[in-house]
């Protein structure tokens, strides 16, 4: 998918002895986005912020070892070895035609050498080249920086798409806001950045600013933007989207104390797992303090400062523990921090509260599952038909105060809950509107420029191609029944072979699938950890109408 950036120059940070500045390069091409401030909160920020570009170069997947510098080790014993095994068999005649053939092969190889030599040689130092002084050009997914009336939050995805990191700072984290613009904008985030940022000092300045110069109009100074063509993976747009619908979805939440963070990384620094399974399992009891065991030692940690306040006993399991590294630097300037589990082998979201400021780390169910691939969790989150106008309205009363909770747009827009739940729906998963997980409300976040092309991401699942089928064919019956807890559906799918299935879901109050079971094989094998079966989804849609 490609996509057109035109930046106002370049990010740049300049630290001297008294002072830092640090000036982000938008994209022109969008709406004007621009922020103007002094840095109030300097040392968390640059913790906060440091722990972001963490995120972005993560890369968990599984890289073959370098076997070269052994096989090089070993071509060179080769002959030593050969020439004492000779001897031991005292055939020095047949070892000394061996040497002669060896010989050969090893002019052979020499004259190749000239011609394949050079071209490895040559891509090596380019990559070396490309490390050390230019790694943007390894990592070219800039962060997505959203300015809204009462803060300024950066949003990125790691290397393998399965981590998501976003950092809110409120505008008490600045002093002497001179200008700001709402809105929504591409970054030009350098690596050099980074070991910038690790400057930021209390006892210095730090100016931080949303460069506004870049939207002016000069007819003179085209030379000083950077015009990038990004040709980005549809997985990277297709897993905000799924981020942004997961964040809607019902969660267990518990808190956990700093210290309490620190163990887990410290189990986790201390222990290298070298079988199976990897990963941790939440066993919570209203109560009493949240316990975890790290598989497959068996191994407890009891975090006594940390009580579950929840209503049922259970037991939840994760895996890709050690993406949770990433949080270790935000222990010494964190006042706690709150997790949100949707389920076992489903995403976690891990929010550390640091005053001014929140930084949330998403996690996908496990490191090989990234956000796009497999976990399509747009299907659980709200759906009904909207007219096209009717949500027009939801997202034009939001846009009016940049950010609202659902209750607030019923009460503005005089519609019914349901019906704008299911518009936001639709806009979050269009990539326009996002879920703050930290404060509750919608926001506006225009993810791209342009609308983007939902007919080539696929979000229409073929589970819920599916499942029209079933409906259109009569396939479908449905029995609703009230619950305190929302709608419980149970019902029957009859497949095209005459084959019965019996989903059983429940529906919260805020229209979210909460609950499900299914006698399939897809849920069999999967559960919800890549969303709901095609059955689930046809009992819903009869239910709909």
């Amino acid at each position: 998918m490609l996509f057109n950036y035109k930046f106002g120059g370049s990010t740049s940070v300049v630290s001297n002895a008294s002072s830092v500045g640090m000036s982000f390069a938008p994209d022109t091409n969008r709406t004007p986005t621009f922020f103007v401030g002094k840095l109030h909160r300097k040392l968390a920020f640059r913790e906060a912020i440091s722990a972001l570009h963490d995120v972005v170069v993560s890369d968990m997947r599984f890289v073959p070892r370098d076997k070269t510098a052994y096989l090089t080790w070993a071509k060179q014993q080769e002959e030593s070895w050969l020439a004492d095994y000779m001897l031991a068999q005292n055939v020095s005649d047949v070892s000394e035609q061996i040497r002669v053939v060896q010989g050969k092969l090893q002019a052979v190889q020499k004259e190749m050498g000239k011609y394949t030599g050079p071209y490895y040689e040559a891509r090596q130092r380019y990559f070396n080249y490309l490390w050390e002084r230019d790694k943007d050009a390894w990592f070219v997914l800039d962060p997505v920086i959203t300015v809204h009336p009462d803060e300024v939050f950066f949003e990125c995805f790691s290397q393998d798409e399965s981590s998501y990191g976003k950092l809110s700072a409120s505008y008490n984290v600045f002093r002497e806001i001179n200008e700001f613009a709402c809105g929504t904008t591409n970054v030009d985030y350098s690596a050099d950045l980074y070991n910038e940022f690790q400057k930021i000092r209390d006892y210095k300045e730090t100016d931080f600013s949303i460069d506004p110069s870049g939207f002016s109009v000069q007819t003179t100074g085209e030379a000083e933007y950077k015009e990038v063509k990004i040709d980005l993976p549809d997985s990277w747009v297709r897993g905000f989207l799924q981020v942004s619908s997961a964040m809607t979805l019902p969660a267990t939440t518990l808190h956990l104390h700093p210290m309490d963070v620190h163990d887990i990384c410290l189990m986790l620094r201390r222990f290298k797992e070298k079988t199976g399974p990897r990963s941790i399992r939440f066993r919570l009891t209203p109560g009493e303090p949240v316990r975890l065991v790290f598989d497959p030692w068996g191994k407890e940690l009891v975090c006594a400062r940390s009580r579950y306040e929840g209503l049922a006993e259970q037991e939840i399991r994760i895996w890709g523990r050690r993406r949770l590294l990433t949080l270790e630097r935000l222990v010494p300037v964190a006042k706690g921090f709150t997790v949100s589990l949707l389920g076992s082998g489903l995403p976690s979201f891990w929010l550390a509260d640091l005053g001014e400021m929140t930084f949330t780390l998403g996690l996908s169910g496990w490191s090989a599952n990234d956000w796009s691939r497999l976990g399509n969790f747009d299907l659980m989150a709200p759906r009904g038909d909207v007219l096209p106008s009717t949500a027009r309205q939801v997202f034009e009363t939001l846009k009016q105060t940049w950010f609202a909770r659902p209750d607030e747009l019923v009460q503005k827009t005089g519609l019914d809950s349901k019906t704008v739940l299911a518009a936001l729906g639709t806009y979050t998963q269009a990539g326009r509107a996002i879920y703050d997980l930290n404060l509750g409300v919608y926001r506006v976040r225009e993810l791209t420029q342009e609308p983007l092309p939902m007919e080539q991401l696929r979000f229409a699942n073929p589970r819920e191609e599916a499942a029209r089928r079933y409906v259109a064919s009569g396939g479908v019956q449905v029995y609703a029944q009230p619950t305190p807890e929302g709608t419980r559906l149970t019902g029957r799918v009859r497949s095209a072979d005459g084959r019965d299935y019996h989903p059983d879901l429940l529906i919260d109050r805020d229209e979210r699938l909460s609950k499900a079971t299914c006698d399939c094989a897809y849920y069999a094998q999967h559960k919800l950890m890549t969303g709901p079966c095609d059955h689930m989804l046809a009992l819903r849609m009869k239910h709909s109408g």
